[in-house]
């Protein structure tokens, strides 16, 4: 079995992303929600233990954005960011791994990347 965290880094502003809303869903439907604290991470976001599959980490920028005052378009051109991994079955030795998956996120670019 494999854990799971995820950071949000406000580009824009320089700083975590404090107060973004985050959704994970897995095989079986919704797996977890929360708001990322001041250090723009979410406490417990995944069960201890995730089986292997596809996942998604689902971001809600665009409101975050706003309850910063920026003024965004309608439709703003980044609402929700979603990504899309996978956890893949562990062998031999290795039992199970974290994954740690990173955004850093303006009103109009992200990127993310498998971190440690």
């Amino acid at each position: 079995m494999s854990s799971l965290s995820t950071h949000v880094l406000d580009t824009m502003h320089g700083t975590p992303a404090a107060g973004m809303a985050v959704r994970l869903t897995g095989p079986h439907g919704l797996a977890a929600q929360g708001v990322t604290n001041e250090d723009g991470r979410v406490a417990n976001l995944a069960p201890a233990d995730l089986a292997p599959g596809r996942y998604r980490l689902s971001f809600a920028v665009a409101d975050y954005f706003r309850g910063r005052g920026v003024a965004l378009l309608d439709p703003p051109f980044l609402d929700e960011v979603s990504i899309d991994f996978g956890i893949a079955q562990s062998s031999g030795a290795e039992r199970g791994g974290h994954y740690h998956v990173p955004l850093l996120v303006s009103p109009f670019s992200y990127s993310t990347y498998r971190g440690s």
